[in-house]
């Protein structure tokens, strides 16, 4: 793991935004608060200004509050009264539980996916991962990693489990705040789509087992890099669930 990862600089100053259309709820806040979050343009420990935000908005800090304690349900956001509310450092020992779950329905998709998978299935995946190649060229990160959420959910539609894919999301918040972070790192993006194809070619070898062995290689590979993460990036960890 370079010593230089993003993932191990400082939070970084957070500029001014421009006010943005009042939103008639908290709905809209607590959407780009979490997806600040996940994308780790907020990173672990950041404060987080209500009364900045609100403004931002051009809205009275209730919607505000109202989308915080949201996220503080969801593990994203901790309030500490009298003290401040901050984003959430990633708990490690979230993260087996949330490993075996997704595995566990991932690979029932992966295999069912090989069962089902028909020609116009096969196409649409390889051309997912070709989308995923070009926006690897460009070093489009934000892109490549919305990419690689198309191409699970995808494959939860060919498996026709396009619910799976939907239960997979709530519980791995924690695991994208990580995967986020393995980005950067030189190679990684190229990894991941190697992945895909050993996956993609499984599937359309209808090759059930073939299809859960690389899915499973997929998914320790990310394990083993969120280990190294976890030393190049220390603070933004903690020990506690």
């Amino acid at each position: 793991m370079p010593s230089d990862i993003s993932a191990a600089a400082p939070p970084r100053q957070r500029r001014p935004a421009a006010v943005r259309p009042a939103p008639r709820s908290a709905s809209p806040i607590y959407r780009d608060l979490r997806n600040d979050i996940l994308s780790m343009r907020r990173r672990p420990g950041e404060p987080i200004a209500e009364a900045r935000i609100a403004e931002t908005y051009g809205v009275s800090r209730t919607p505000v509050h109202e989308a915080v304690l949201r996220l503080a349900d969801e593990g994203l956001i901790d309030v500490f009264p009298q003290s401040g509310t901050y984003v959430s450092l990633i708990p490690i020992a979230a993260l087996p539980e949330a490993g075996v779950i997704r595995r566990a329905l991932e690979e029932a998709t992966v295999r069912m996916a090989a069962t089902r998978a028909t020609a116009s299935h096969i196409a649409r995946l390889r051309a997912a991962l070709e989308a995923q190649r070009e926006l690897c060229a460009a070093c489009d990160r934000d892109g490549f990693h919305e990419a690689d959420e198309r191409f699970h959910a995808l494959l939860a539609e060919v498996a026709g489990f396009p619910g799976f894919w939907a239960l997979v999301q709530q519980v791995k918040v924690q695991v994208d705040r990580c995967r986020r972070l393995t980005l950067p790192v030189p190679g990684q993006m190229a990894k991941v789509i190697a992945e895909h194809e050993a996956i993609v070619e499984a599937v359309a070898a209808h090759d059930r087992e073939a299809s859960v062995l690389a899915l499973g290689a997929h998914l320790d590979g990310l394990r083993l890099t969120i280990d190294d993460l976890r030393a190049a990036a220390p603070l933004y960890f903690t020990e506690a669930a």
